[in-house]
C-alpha cells in the first residue's frame, strides 16, 4: 500500500450512537459496539483537557 496516505478520524459519541443503533435494529451483538462507545468517551475527555 505505498504511496497511500491514510487519514485518522478519532470517534465520536455521534458516531459511537450509529454504531450502537444500528447493531441493537440488526440484533448484532459484536462487542464493537461496546469499544466505539469507550474510545468516543476517550476522545471526548482528552478534547475537554485540551479546552
Amino acid at each position: 500500500m505505498s504511496g497511500v496516505e491514510k487519514t485518522i478520524i478519532p470517534m465520536t459519541k455521534e458516531a459511537a450512537a450509529r454504531i450502537q443503533s444500528d447493531a441493537a435494529r440488526n440484533h448484532k451483538e459484536t462487542g464493537f459496539e461496546a469499544r466505539a462507545q469507550a474510545a468516543a468517551d476517550k476522545n471526548a475527555n482528552e478534547v475537554a483537557k485540551e479546552g
